[in-house]
């Protein structure tokens, strides 16, 4: 019997435990991956935390997994071993309900969720439905990758998706681990972009990335920071803080959206009132596998590139300890396989 290493939570509010576990198979319109790396990101908590119901447990958290085709199961025709492919959160779909039925596969009633649903990539190897895949570009190394399979998914079809045309003003609020590739994506798409972060030292980074303007909220209040420049067009919201987020509503132009990538834990306090000169909110999902390899190809050819920290996959709590501090810059990678 062939095993791995792997990570797991064995129950909720557990710990993550390294272990050796059998090696799985693929089943039909499956593939086994040999995980090359894999990202660690705060929806990895929903695992450790127990915070997302249905979790069957030991469960194996990760969904930003990079790596190569192992073994195909039965029934796959589209893909073959030693292709390098990624996988993200989105971990398939049924195919049958009324979302799927309408080509809308991220809102799948049955929606098919990795690291969640089924064991993630936290482990030498993982299974994978076939249509969850991603090809991955040779320009790309597995830890850069990764974190392109689910920060970076996040923000570009976010911001691809707004309806806002190359030219107009975006302002990216918060520089972390999702901010600091959506200043990238939308310098790259042609966007008058503004970075809102907090320190001085953060402004030579955000220019570094392709940032026009830098705002720092220590020292200049973001709405009337913002309001000078005009105001934005968009505003993309993907610092965790909805005390932060609210009060940008009043730096957007009469027509300008205020989209939200990030998840914070408390409620939005809005206005209505500013709602009707046309102002909206709304938010993003992060996408399918083919939104995930178009992703991964316009980083390839532009250029875009997350900023990591790497650690073996023994280092778990290490990276995870990083992440949660808010100390790592930007995103932790655990680097698990070779070639």
């Amino acid at each position: 019997m062939a095993t791995m290493k792997a990570v797991q939570v064995g129950r909720p509010g557990g710990e993550f435990e390294l272990i050796e576990r059998e090696v799985p198979e693929p089943g039909p319109r499956q593939v086994r991956i040999k995980v090359q790396a894999c990202g660690v990101c705060h929806s990895d908590l929903f695992v450790k935390e127990g915070h997302w119901p249905g979790i069957a447990y030991p469960r194996i958290p990760g969904h930003e997994v990079a790596g190569r085709i192992d073994k195909v199961g039965g029934e796959v025709t589209a893909w073959k071993v030693g292709e390098r492919v990624g996988v993200g959160w989105h971990g398939g779909h049924c195919f049958e309900c009324d979302r799927c039925r309408s080509g809308d596969f991220i809102n799948c009633r049955q929606m098919h969720i990795t690291g969640i649903s089924s064991d993630g990539g936290y482990a030498e190897y993982m299974v994978a439905r076939e249509e969850a895949l991603a090809r991955i570009p040779a320009a790309l190394e597995d830890v850069d990758a990764a974190p392109l399979l689910c920060a970076g998914i996040t923000t570009f079809n976010a911001l691809r998706n707004s309806g806002v045309p190359g030219g107009d003003r975006v302002a990216i609020q918060g520089i972390g681990g999702l901010g600091h590739l959506a200043v990238q994506f939308a310098s790259k798409m042609g966007f008058v972009t503004v970075a809102i972060s907090g320190g001085k030292d953060k402004e030579e980074l955000v220019r570094r990335l392709g940032a026009t303007h830098y705002l720092d909220f220590r020292t200049t209040e973001p709405v009337a920071g913002l309001n000078q420049f005009g105001g934005m067009h968009l505003i993309l919201a993907t610092a965790p803080s909805s005390k932060a987020i609210a009060p940008m509503i009043n730096a957007l132009t009469e027509r300008g959206k205020l989209l939200i990538v990030a998840a914070p834990p408390d409620s939005l306090e809005i206005s209505p009132v500013m709602l009707l000169s046309g102002r909206s909110i709304a938010g993003w999902p992060s996408g399918t596998a083919k939104d995930s390899e178009e992703t991964l190809d316009f980083s390839a050819v532009c250029g875009v590139r997350p900023m990591i920290e790497v650690f073996p996959l023994s280092q778990v709590n290490e990276a995870h300890a990083r992440m949660t501090s808010g100390k790592v810059r930007f995103r932790a990678v655990l680097k698990i396989g070779q070639g």
